[in-house]
């Protein structure tokens, strides 16, 4: 008896500890130890000169100052690129800066551009979404296929 009381005291502290921490990261609050401003990165499939001389045109439309990291992957198999908000972490530095999210979409659409010359497909719907044939019709309109 003792220890399913104290199994089920365990469960609900570790439920209360997942619930703060993902309520933290909903509110834009990091927990102690993790570093607020974490690089986003992907991987392009063309050299890193190409990547440098396009670059300013495909992130041209984010708001704030952005640090960019443009590295070349080991035996030429690519340029790796991240980007990340720059200038202070403060109240006063975050103020017309671009959400993580439409830096994570200005990314991945840079990507596309660099590597396809288009920008990325959307991801497709749901299986139980109504509308989704006519948004894969029109997808598959636009590539000509």
């Amino acid at each position: 008896m003792r220890r399913s009381v104290a199994i089920a005291a365990l469960s609900a502290g570790v439920a209360v500890g997942i619930a703060r921490r993902l309520m933290d990261r909903a509110a834009g609050r990091t927990p102690a130890g993790e570093e607020p401003e974490r690089w986003l990165a992907v991987t392009v499939d063309r050299p890193p000169q190409e990547v440098s001389d396009r670059l300013p045109g495909l992130l041209g439309g984010l708001r704030g100052p952005l640090e960019v990291r443009i590295d070349g992957i080991l035996g030429g198999r690519g340029t790796e690129l991240a980007i990340r908000p720059g200038g202070p972490a403060g109240a006063e530095g975050r103020a017309g800066r671009d959400s993580r999210a439409e830096l994570w979409r200005a990314l991945r659409d840079a990507k596309a551009r660099l590597e396809a010359d288009r920008p990325p497909r959307p991801d497709p719907p749901s299986a139980d979404s109504v509308s989704g044939d006519a948004a894969e019709r029109t997808a598959r309109r636009d590539e000509g296929t």
